[in-house]
């Protein structure tokens, strides 16, 4: 679930796919403009909505992990800091030498002593759970998604205290990854954001949120100029990669997914290709994340959703929206057609070669106002 924002522009050239900027803590890799092909398996899980004339991005659509981490996050740190320890030092004195029944009673002491302590920090941290599951659920209802209009060939952004929503041409939509690392107790933490924005009236626009890797935001990216370029028309494609719903489940998560995902277990077992280790810490994870409570929870959440409904569209983004006639469709940009070719090709020729160096090489050379 992402807003867009406004902040002022960075004063720095334009930039193009290919393009990195530095800084102390880390890098900004810009996928686009131009909108070149990446090769990648395109993943989205933030479409909210999708047809033939538009795709919304950011407005997302309530997920199992989530609630599995919610609810099985702060009820597995509880019997982590109980159950495990007391198992924990059950043996540990056994190792150490004392007999297996002095180690029952510490360990029975000491889950006995550890028990209220773990109810709070559970209580204490279903809390804070329950209190960023109500604000996402709120920016559901109150947020509109980005949105791209690929019969159009624009994208619509629409900010929270804007009346009216911003217009700009795709092919000279930016796009990049942000790659940082900083240094704790821990050792080196790595985070990852996409961000796509454009300069309207001397201030920058942008869209950015957290990704888990360079090649997971990369995907995200693809999703969306696959679906722009017709090299996509299936929503499944992008958001069920795992292929656990059936040719007759909803489009969304829920039960269906969680019974498909057990009968898949229960026939790779069969045939060998998954072992009874692998079926154990299948069924103890979802023991531990209430088996199949989040899957019900995000069917109730959905339904909801779709009752209370979404923020109203404006006026100018509502008419943006409607089918144009086939003979008044956009067509891509000779240059973007041009490097999109040369793209593929060095692609092919160096497989293993990093799709931004690929468009490093590519773009290398070319005036920057053929990206316009």
């Amino acid at each position: 679930m992402t807003q867009p924002d406004v902040v002022k522009p960075s004063p720095t050239p334009a930039k193009r796919a290919g393009d990195i900027e530095y800084f102390p803590a880390g890098q900004k890799t810009y996928l686009a403009p131009l909108p070149l092909p990446t090769g990648a398996q395109p993943y989205c899980p933030y479409i909210s909505d999708y047809n033939d004339i538009y795709l919304d991005f950011g407005g997302g659509i309530p997920n199992v992990f989530s609630y599995q981490v919610n609810l099985g996050g702060p009820l597995a740190g509880t019997c982590l800091m109980t159950l495990g320890f007391s198992i924990l030092f059950w043996f540990w004195g056994v190792f150490q030498g004392e007999s297996a029944v002095e180690s029952w009673l510490f360990a029975r002491d000491y889950f006995w002593a550890a028990w209220p302590y773990g109810f709070k920090a559970w209580l204490a941290a279903s809390t804070i759970f329950f209190a960023i599951w109500l604000y996402h659920h709120l920016l559901f209802i109150r947020v509109i998604p980005t949105r791209f209009n690929r019969q159009r060939r624009e994208v619509c952004f629409m900010l929270e205290e804007e009346a009216e929503p911003l217009f700009v041409p795709w092919e000279s939509l930016s796009a990049w990854v942000v790659q940082e690392q900083a240094a704790s107790q821990y050792g080196v933490v790595r985070e990852y954001e996409m961000g796509m924005g454009f300069e309207h009236e001397g201030e920058w626009v942008r869209l950015e949120f957290q990704c888990g890797g360079l090649q997971l935001a990369i995907a995200h990216w693809e999703a969306i100029r696959g679906y722009m370029e017709y090299e996509l028309d299936e929503l499944k494609a992008v958001q069920d990669p795992l292929e656990l719903s059936g040719p007759d489940d909803p489009p969304h998560e829920g039960l269906h997914t969680f019974r498909n995902a057990r009968a898949r277990l229960h026939q790779q077992i069969r045939d060998k290709e998954a072992g009874w280790v692998y079926g154990f810490f299948w069924y103890f994870y979802h023991v531990m994340t209430l088996w199949t409570l989040p899957n019900r929870l995000v069917e109730w959440e959905i339904k909801r959703i779709a009752k209370v409904g979404r923020r109203e569209l404006p006026d100018a983004m509502r008419e943006w929206s409607e089918p144009l006639p086939p003979e008044q469709w956009a067509t891509p940009g000779r240059d973007l057609v041009r490097l999109s070719a040369k793209v593929n090709a060095l692609s092919k020729r160096f497989p293993r070669k990093p799709i931004t160096e690929v468009f490093a090489e590519v773009c290398r050379g070319e005036p920057n106002e053929s990206r316009a």
